[in-house]
Parts: structure tokens; C-alpha cells; sequence
């Protein structure tokens, strides 16, 4: 089987139903007569840069938003305001603050962004800790996101 037509097949099926887990999605490709293995949907998950949002029946759901290398689609940018809470600075940091499990989905565009200020970021739960090369630096990651936002 290709991993391009397991990859489309993933994308479908995330599309169309709320995919909690990687044992959720492997059992609805086994019904397809895709054999995968929990390993395999590990891995197609990263390939496909597939994040969690908010569920509507569930929790969360696994999602697929991604117009281009280096582009932020609307709905992305639509996702990053509605989960950021807050933006503050503390010293070279931006601490960004988002609802609960969220906070990958708010580095992914940080990351999308290619602000060449910021040397890199960590995300966590509902926070984005991003490291900027100075103090100034962070200022205006801070005022760019605010502006992203508008």
C-alpha cells in the first residue's frame, strides 16, 4: 500500500468523523483494508503535521489545516485567535497563553510565521514559551502577533 494513499485516506476520514486517538484512526483504516499498526499512524501523523482541536461530540479531534509550506490559511488563523488568551513578554520571552490543549496548535503557526526575531519555541499544554534574541526582539514578535490577530 502507498503511503500517499494512506496519507489521502487519513486526511478523508479526519475530515468526515472526530478522531480522538491514534487507535481511533488506526481502526477505522483497518476497516478500509488499510493494515496499519499504531507505530504507522505515529508516524503518518507527524508526516501530515495533524494537530488537535477542540471536539464537538469528543474532547478533541485530530485536524489538517495547511494551504503551502508558508502559508497560514484563514481557518488556521481564525484557530490561533480563538485559542490564544494571552501574549506577554518577559524579558527576550512571549509567553502565549491558550485554552487547554492548544498549545502545539498555537506553535505551529508561531512557526509558520518565520519571524527571523525568535530562535525558537516550546510548546506545552496551553502555553507557548518562544525565545527571541533579545529584549527588543520580543517586542516585536509581540506587536507582529498582535497585528496576526487583528
Amino acid at each position: 500500500m502507498l503511503r500517499s494513499a494512506r496519507h489521502a485516506k487519513i486526511l478523508e476520514i479526519i475530515a468526515h468523523n472526530e478522531i480522538e486517538t491514534q487507535e481511533e484512526l488506526c481502526e477505522e483504516l483497518n476497516k478500509l483494508n488499510y493494515v496499519v499498526t499504531q507505530a504507522t499512524i505515529s508516524r503518518d501523523i507527524r508526516d501530515l503535521h495533524l494537530f488537535k482541536v477542540a471536539g464537538i461530540v469528543k474532547k478533541y479531534r485530530y485536524a489538517y489545516i495547511n494551504d503551502g509550506e508558508s502559508e497560514i490559511s484563514p481557518k488556521m488563523k481564525s484557530l490561533f485567535r480563538d485559542c490564544v488568551v494571552s501574549v506577554k513578554i518577559a524579558q527576550n520571552l512571549v509567553v502565549i497563553k491558550t485554552l487547554s490543549g492548544n498549545g502545539a496548535n498555537a506553535g505551529a503557526v508561531v512557526d509558520k510565521l518565520n519571524h527571523e526575531e525568535i530562535v525558537g519555541s516550546v510548546a506545552g499544554d496551553d502555553t507557548l514559551l518562544i525565545v527571541c534574541t533579545d529584549n527588543r526582539a520580543a517586542e516585536t514578535v509581540v506587536e507582529k502577533i498582535n497585528e496576526f490577530m487583528r
